[in-house]
């Protein structure tokens, strides 16, 4: 089951079913989250929720995915009253070519002989200690912050390079979303297309900055999953400029593609109170095996990316935008 989320300029926000060719809305609920806190409170399955709440209503997919409807695509998933209340965060060095790149933008080249990394030693850990047996705790891997819900953006949207930043660059990845139930216990509720995007140029000066460096815009969608079981999930990454391919390659995650396992990596990010609070969504990435920055390739303004795994629905595509405006001094006033 697909699901995606619908704006509409003159009726209220709306949830469809995608039954290719055409997206069958939902009478009652207007969000995913919506949808999933009345599952709970019913004790039944967001699928049978869903299911139950079919209208007669069906739209024509292709002229809401290439913006030739009033309808647009919203992000697969969000909070639609409080953006604060949406955590988008990320775990990275799950994968072995991502962390070869990471090593690649580490290490000291002025050395004959370069020492291991801390990428490649937390790489390495999670190697040795990142798939526990069932009911043990495995090793921690990287996580890091992005922002909340008011930096997600959806299919078609731009994503920003802002007048601070030093370059954009595309993260093809899978995120999962979950919601926190009100006895503080996290609930699954799918999975859907991501990319992550980052600044590589500002991390790449120094590994301490891969925290500013992921403070940036980010997208999921279009569609949330809700029955994949994220094992061996593969697809393509693509970057068009003036509609021409510049760039391309294959990308596989899941399990069968990573050093942590799926239940570890969910226990070492809802282990913290602060991120098991009722009413919360999270929207967490899981790490990317091939991005265009490391084979050079530099996002210019304009260019299309264009994320797409086989069995997550259609593809994501977004446009890099970068501000031209100089960067400004923010400074703070006492009250």
């Amino acid at each position: 089951m697909r699901v995606v989320q619908l704006q509409h300029p003159v009726e209220r926000r709306r949830i469809a079913l995608v039954e290719e060719p055409g997206l069958r809305l939902l009478r009652t609920h207007s969000s995913v989250v919506e949808a999933a806190n009345h599952a709970l409170l019913a004790g039944r399955s967001l699928k049978e929720t869903l299911g139950d709440d079919l209208s007669d209503t069906v739209l024509d997919y292709d002229e809401v995915y290439f913006r030739r409807s009033e309808w647009s695509l919203l992000p697969a998933a969000d909070h639609p009253t409080e953006q604060a209340r949406c955590m988008v965060s990320g775990t990275g060095l799950t994968h072995k070519k991502s962390a070869a790149n990471r090593d690649a933008m580490h290490q000291n080249t002025g050395q004959v002989v370069a020492p291991i990394t801390d990428s490649m030693k937390m790489y390495q850990w999670g190697a040795e200690g990142g798939r526990p047996e069932p009911g043990v705790i495995g090793v921690q891997p990287e996580w890091f912050y992005k922002g909340n819900g008011a930096i997600l953006r959806a299919h078609d949207e731009a994503l920003e390079v802002p007048e601070f930043a030093e370059d954009g660059g595309e993260e093809p990845e899978v995120a999962g979303v979950y919601l926190i139930g009100t006895d503080g216990q996290p609930y699954r509720l799918g999975f859907v297309t991501g990319n992550e995007f980052s600044d590589h140029q500002m991390e790449r000066r120094n590994y301490l900055y891969l925290a500013p460096s992921k403070i940036r815009t980010c997208a999921i969608g279009p569609e949330l999953v809700l029955d994949e079981t994220f094992a061996d999930v593969r697809g393509t990454v693509k970057i068009e400029r003036d509609g021409a391919t510049v760039w391309s390659h294959d990308i596989g995650t899941g399990e069968a593609n990573m050093v942590h396992s799926l239940a570890n990596l969910e226990h070492h990010h809802f282990k913290y109170p602060l991120h098991r609070r009722p009413g919360d969504l999270h929207v967490h990435f899981f790490g990317a095996d091939a991005f265009s920055f490391g084979e050079g390739i530099v996002l210019t303004d304009g260019v299309q990316m264009i994320v797409h795994w086989e069995s997550l629905g259609r593809p994501l595509r977004n446009t890099v935008r970068i501000s031209a405006s100089p960067p400004a001094l923010r400074s703070v006033r006492t009250l």
